[in-house]
């Protein structure tokens, strides 16, 4: 009888085995495993330090045929091996990482297949076709099954009717966080990414996608409950008209009943899980830029990140000047003069060069000649850069890069495309592809995150997809950026590079801000936003304040002028999202460290053993005593470290500290 029942069970476990396989990568380290499912669906789950954090998950890619790659899944072969490389990054954070992970294959038939990667810090999954004919795709499951009620940190998608998806996929992509548990999230309001999960064990989980390249971009809603989030994708435009900011932005009216469209072999985006215990290495985390197709620009050598004197943030409201000021030569030639000065690589032209309402970016308005400014630039060593729309940019590229590139012009700033569809993406890396021909930087306002573009195509030098300055123009004293500054650099900028343009001369400690659109200030103190120019990652960064301002603030502007924009080595000290960060980051031999805080008031001790042992003498910025009252109060002082491992230092609310440290 015994042997009997043996048998059976034995029977039963063989009969199981071959309707459900199962797959484990482990990552390097040992402490993240994901496993992967093949029964009647295709599902994963991850598992670190022997806790799941995410729950068996169902992935699938529905085509327009019926077929499902992922229900029934027949596979074909299987491989797996341990990947070790380094990988260059220049105009990054660092100017190398070390890419290290489990590679888990898996090849079905009709064609098919799915790849895993297990790092340290995360897991990452994408499809791979391998057929040759051309068709489409309905749609894609993506599902995050928390298996509990996890606390969330998420950007909803700011504008749109509740419920209404079809009105939610034209967004720009700025917004501040919501924290709360998934069970209470707005079940129909779309989130665009990244976001992150808190376990209650307190691990962390930061889901993002990354070599997004002709596909629509990944939104999540927890529409359907159960503790799990599930993806959503705009579908791929039929019809659209123009309309929006100035006629420069196409609006979909119509779209297919498919996502996107295939027309042969090809990888598709990554989606991303990074898993992580401390807050700080979220902050310190490269998975995005690991997992983007490598740099299609054989040569990089042209390519000059740096720093820009704005003119749109602060109105062109220069003073002390014998003219009018605002769009035309004579305030453009004080801008490029000011660069000069100081050592500032350029200067941008924003909105209104261009006839407006024109969408020609060949008709130029009768007060700027641009060929005169190219000139005057470059006799001065200061570069040119010009703001296009995004439907201006997009009907006449190719001649509009080459007939500014050959009048010396080095790059375009586009704006307005505030959709990630099939369509916009496409657009995207048409732009970056087409400046790289001819010798053009660019930097993408108005999109969505980075998703490893900037790797891909290293002239993109800068991202919007962030709620920068510019809100401070006319948000209300409600929205709390403060918080804001302390939450991005633990996810928006695990993305890529933010383009969120500091740098306000008029600070506003608490309280005292209020909107401007003609003489703008930020919330927070001013080494608050000194210490902006070393938390955020911005290859091409602004001067967001005018001119003159910055003449009258000597020491603020040195020190703003000197910093770099792209690193040898960054390192996280501290943080907890939402609250504080401290960064270090290293170009050469000098060191940058810069702390930011909430509207809380605190004391930290500043972590400097990593400095060594070497006498060095250091410039410190930090509040002022009556920082808490007047925010543009600080003191710049020179402190000796030798011996010292830490620095005590106080950080009013809404303050920073910025310290400069030469090796």
């Amino acid at each position: 009888m015994k042997k009997s029942i043996f048998a059976f069970l034995c029977m039963a476990l063989a009969l199981s085995a071959q309707a459900q396989k199962q797959f484990t990568a482990i990552s390097p380290d040992g402490r993240i495993a994901t496993t992967v499912i093949l029964g009647d669906k295709l599902n994963y789950s991850i598992a670190h330090d022997g806790e799941t954090i995410l729950h068996e998950s169902p992935i699938s890619l529905t085509l327009s045929s019926g077929e499902v790659w992922g229900e029934k899944p027949q596979l074909s072969q299987s491989s797996q091996k341990n990947i070790r490389q380094t990988i260059n990054s220049p105009f990054y954070r660092k100017d190398k990482i070390e890419d290290e992970y489990t590679l888990l294959t898996l090849d079905f038939k009709k064609q098919w297949g799915v790849e895993f990667r297990v790092y340290n810090d995360g897991v990452a999954y994408r499809f791979v076709n391998k057929g040759t004919k051309a068709f489409t795709i309905a749609g894609e499951e993506v599902a995050y099954n928390f298996g509990n009620d996890v606390t969330t940190t998420v950007p909803y998608v700011m504008y749109g009717e509740d419920g209404n998806y079809e009105s939610q996929f034209h967004t720009s992509f700025e917004n501040t966080y919501i924290t709360d548990k998934l069970s209470k999230l707005n079940k129909q309001r779309l989130m665009f990414l990244p976001l992150v999960a808190e376990t209650p064990s307190g691990k962390k989980i930061c889901i993002s996608e990354s070599d997004l390249e002709s596909y629509p971009g990944l939104f999540l809603t927890n529409a359907q409950g159960n503790h799990s989030l599930t993806g959503m994708f705009a579908p791929y435009p039929r019809a659209s008209k123009l309309g929006g900011h100035n006629m420069l932005q196409f609006e979909v009216t119509e779209r297919e009943p498919y996502i996107a469209k295939v027309s042969g072999p090809r990888t598709f985006p990554w989606r991303m899980a990074i898993v992580t215990t401390t807050d700080k290495d979220l902050a310190d985390n490269d998975m995005t830029y690991k997992l983007a197709a490598p740099s299609r620009i054989s040569d990089i050598s042209w390519i000059k990140p740096g720093k820009v004197a704005w003119d749109w943030w602060n109105d062109w409201n220069i003073t002390g000047v014998d003219f009018i000021s605002g769009i035309n030569n004579d305030t453009y030639k004080f801008y490029i003069d000011f660069a000069a000065a100081n050592g500032i690589e350029y200067v941008i032209l924003d909105e209104g060069w261009a006839v407006n309402l024109k969408a020609d970016l060949m008709q130029v308005v009768d007060e700027i000649d641009l060929k005169e400014l190219v000139d005057y630039g470059k006799a001065k060593n200061v570069d040119i850069i010009l703001w296009a729309g995004y439907h201006a940019f997009n009907r006449d590229m190719e001649n509009v890069c080459r007939h500014y590139s050959e009048m010396g012009v080095k790059g375009f700033k586009v704006d307005f495309m505030d959709r990630d569809d099939q369509e916009m993406v496409e657009f995207n890396y048409r732009a970056a592809a087409t400046c790289a021909k001819y010798n053009m930087i660019l930097d993408l306002h108005g999109m969505y995150k980075p998703a490893g573009l900037n790797r891909t195509y290293p002239n993109v030098l800068n991202f919007e997809g962030v709620h920068g300055l510019e809100q401070m123009k006319w948000s209300s004293a409600n929205v709390d950026q403060m918080k804001y500054d302390v939450t991005i650099p633990f996810i928006r900028q695990v993305a890529g590079p933010v383009d969120y343009t500091q740098g306000a001369m008029r600070n506003g400690a608490k309280g005292n801000y209020h909107p401007s659109i003609s003489q703008p200030m930020s919330q927070g103190t001013r080494c608050h936003q000194l210490a902006s120019y070393v938390v955020f990652e911005s290859p091409f960064n602004m001067l967001c304040d005018t001119p003159t301002n910055y003449m009258r603030e000597a020491e603020s502007l040195e020190f703003i002028a000197a910093i770099p924009t792209v690193w040898d080595e960054t390192i996280i000290l501290d943080g907890k999202m939402g609250e504080y960060i401290v960064t270090a980051r290293r170009k050469g031999n000098v060191w940058y460290i810069g702390g930011m805080t909430n509207w809380d008031a605190r004391n930290l001790k500043v972590d400097l053993s990593f400095l060594g042992e070497k006498a060095r003498t250091t410039t410190l910025f930090k509040d002022g005593v009556n920082a808490h009252r007047n925010g543009e109060d600080y003191k710049k002082e020179s402190i000796q470290l030798k011996g010292k491992k830490d620095l005590d230092i106080h950080l009013a609310p809404g303050g920073g500290f910025a310290l400069r440290v030469e090796i």
